[in-house]
């Protein structure tokens, strides 16, 4: 089990200065984002991460990567629960929803690579000693700056439950390699991605489904080898649809929120459609996009996302976000 500190602070290794990446569930030390946590209260925690300034996948810098946020919330979750609650590493945490907010300071200035995200645990149900779910909620901050908000519940399981409830998909390297081909893509200009490889949605128009495209190994969504559709991979589906069909007027937009479900397993082995419905704009006046991944028959992911027109470069003084290639 990991030291602490009579704070009740984790003790780790001062020359590494990052959160050792089984502990958040990724296979490649440059993708973890998270430095260290402080236990501020029973159920409360102050996380500070550390975002890159360069990347070959998410937009950084002046180019704020919705995403990139996502990723970061994420990597809290095994964190807490393996580090602060004694969940054992090789638990399975399974997502039942999932939204942010993000703040209009988040978009158009670079407010440094320093995040923090203080977190409330709550609605905690425990297996014995140990949680078996919780709900948390947080505020995060870049640069000392409130740039988003989120909140999210999610389940905890043992090795033994998690291969029983997966049945015949519980060998990840398996199901990987049934991966149904992946459809033509989007234009990866259209769904704010320098790269082919990084577009899952397949080419469309308006009113029709779109396909999930699932690139299985990709060095970010498929850091390791996973059973079925990541969790990430279905919120930058959600991304990239907004994105490409909410872009009219020639004025781009930014995702202010979004608000998510997740009610079954999307599996790599059967194509996975993407149903979109425009709705009703929000009390605030933004317009909303409802996202729906469906894969036999059954919505598997549910998503409404909030949008803002994006601010130009003269409205914001920032630099125009460069397209970063990717690295070998």
């Amino acid at each position: 089990m990991p030291a602490h500190d009579a704070a009740g602070n984790c003790i780790l290794d001062p020359v590494i200065d990052q959160v050792p990446q089984h502990y958040v569930h990724k296979s490649n030390a440059a993708e973890v984002y998270l430095k260290n946590w402080t236990r501020t209260g029973p159920d409360a925690f102050r996380v500070v991460a550390d975002w890159p300034a360069t990347h070959a996948f998410y937009r950084v810098g002046t180019a704020f990567d919705p995403l990139l946020l996502c990723e970061t919330i994420r990597q809290t979750f095994p964190l807490l629960c393996h580090a602060a609650y004694e969940v054992p590493i090789g638990h399975q945490l399974i997502w039942e929803s999932f939204a942010f907010q993000v703040d209009s300071a988040a978009y158009g200035a670079d407010l440094g690579s320093e995040v923090e995200l203080h977190v409330e645990c709550f609605d905690l149900s425990y297996r014995g000693s140990r949680p078996a779910a919780l709900s948390m909620r947080m505020v995060i901050t870049r640069g000392g700056v409130e740039v988003a908000t989120a909140r999210t519940r999610f389940t905890t399981h043992t090795p033994g439950v998690y291969r029983r409830l997966r049945g015949s998909y519980a060998d990840a390297s398996a199901a990987m390699a049934r991966s149904v081909p992946a459809p033509a893509p989007a234009a990866a200009e259209d769904v704010r991605r320098s790269h082919e490889d990084d577009v899952v949605i397949s080419s469309g128009t308006p009113g029709e489904d779109r396909r999930l495209r699932v690139l299985a190994p990709h060095p970010v969504h498929f850091d390791h080898p996973v059973d079925h559709v990541p969790g990430m991979l279905l919120l930058e589906s959600a991304h990239q649809l907004t994105y490409d069909l909410m872009r009219g007027g020639g004025r781009p937009v930014e995702i202010s929120a979004l608000d998510c479900t997740f009610t079954q397993y999307v599996e790599l082995d059967v194509p996975c459609a993407l149903r979109t419905e425009p709705l009703g704009p929000d009390d605030a006046g933004r317009a909303r996009l409802r996202v729906e991944a469906v894969q036999a028959g059954r919505v598997a992911f549910a998503a409404t996302v909030t949008t803002t027109a994006a601010a130009t470069v003269a409205e914001t003084g920032a630099d125009e976000p460069a397209g970063k290639g990717r690295e070998a």
